[in-house]
């Protein structure tokens, strides 16, 4: 198999990995997050706030974070030998501690391969766009 064509393919499950994590987001399935990120996850909120998977997987868990939607405008990737990149362009809504939220924003992703769980996540940030 010539490299260009497993490039492609890496490409494509890393691609395919992003939209289950936005479908793992919107419906809260927390078992589906758990296989998606990376034990060692960084996330950095808009705020420059840092969380880890743990408080991600907690606040889906108990309701405190509810996605009403996920609408992608661009989805854009890059993959180095084990090591891929996201770019997320989009609207996202729904209500963290009962307030309400709408916006759009870009979400930067780094993830990593593994013959064990496949892509995760283990870095990731959101701002406005």
């Amino acid at each position: 198999m010539g490299t260009d064509r497993m490039d492609d393919q890496l490409t494509s499950g890393l691609l395919a990995a992003e939209r289950r994590l936005q479908a793992a987001q919107l419906a809260s399935d927390v078992e589906a997050l758990d296989l998606l990120l990376d034990d060692r996850l960084v996330f950095t909120g808009p705020d420059g706030s840092l969380q880890g998977k743990g408080d991600d997987l907690e606040a889906h868990r108990s309701g405190r974070q509810r996605m009403s939607g996920v609408v992608e405008e661009d989805l854009a990737a890059l993959v180095v030998d084990t090591t891929g990149v996201t770019w997320f362009l989009g609207t996202v809504s729904g209500t963290v501690d009962e307030q309400e939220f709408a916006a759009r924003v870009r979400y930067t992703r780094t993830w990593v391969h593994t013959a064990a769980h496949g892509w995760r996540v283990i870095a990731a940030h959101v701002g406005p766009a």
